[in-house]
């Protein structure tokens, strides 16, 4: 059996390294993605003990690179199977009237139009071999609105519309489209809303197990392996102990 190419944006942390370390293991050639050269370079080096693999860097939110990053890939590369559209952050957490201008360009930047300059340079490929299956990471903030997270959940928002809208657009050419939504994930993502803020991070998961890269990674596998007349369209996943955005248990 053929392995498939799988590309994953955000590779180089969280959910799209612990997703690309497992899909080295799972019949898959891999093409990783991430700003970071250095963690890519690193991550490559491990995963081609498990399968094939080549890296491009980009931010996805420089248009021009992602589309120069693409077309650039070898031709035995460029039949891509499975889009994995990963890369996505969250920047502060300030009430609407307080909110930074330069967090809400990043947050629409990277998790709207990053995605759609990605899937501009995978889809046509797809469409044009009549098969293919797109992964958009959404989050529960795609789902629920919550205080202080304004603008981020709008960008999710916006991607749970844009998950709806591919599905039914790439229909009529047998491309699956899924969208899996995390509860609360232990990866950068706090770090990085708090601005490198350790202490502040740390608190987001006090007293809680929450959900790890890897188990995000389980559920990805398992919907790329199901069969063909199969889609896994709409997928949400909280940690045993979150009920909703805003309703979590946690131990005294």
């Amino acid at each position: 059996m053929n392995k498939r190419i799988a590309l994953i944006t955000g590779a180089t942390s969280g959910i799209g390294e612990a997703t690309a370390r497992l899909l080295s293991r799972s019949n898959f050639r891999l093409i990783i993605c991430g700003r970071r050269a250095d963690r890519l370079a690193a991550l490559q080096q491990a995963l081609r003990e498990q399968t094939e693999v080549i890296s491009l860097s980009f931010d996805v939110r420089d248009q021009q690179s992602v589309a120069k990053a693409i077309q650039g890939l070898p031709e035995e590369w460029k039949t891509i199977d499975v889009l994995i559209n990963n890369a996505g952050n969250a920047h502060g957490l300030d009430p609407i009237q307080k909110g930074s201008l330069e967090d809400w360009d990043a947050m629409i930047d990277i998790n709207v139009k990053g995605l759609l300059y990605v899937s501009k340079g995978v889809i046509p490929g797809m469409t044009a071999r009549n098969k293919g299956h797109i992964v958009n990471l959404g989050s529960i903030a795609g789902k629920e609105v919550y205080p202080n997270g304004n603008v981020y959940c709008a960008s999710k928002f916006a991607v749970d519309a844009l998950t709806k809208g591919m599905r039914m657009d790439l229909n009529p050419f047998n491309i699956k489209v899924t969208s899996i939504n995390p509860g609360m994930v232990d990866t950068e993502f706090s770090l990085v809303r708090f601005k490198g803020d350790d202490e502040k991070a740390a608190q987001v998961y006090k007293g809680l197990e929450p959900l790890k890269g890897e188990d995000i990674a389980d559920i990805i596998r398992y919907v790329l392996e199901a069969p063909t007349h199969v889609v896994l369209a709409d997928i949400t996943v909280f940690p045993t102990a979150q009920g909703s955005s805003t309703l979590v248990k946690r131990n005294a």
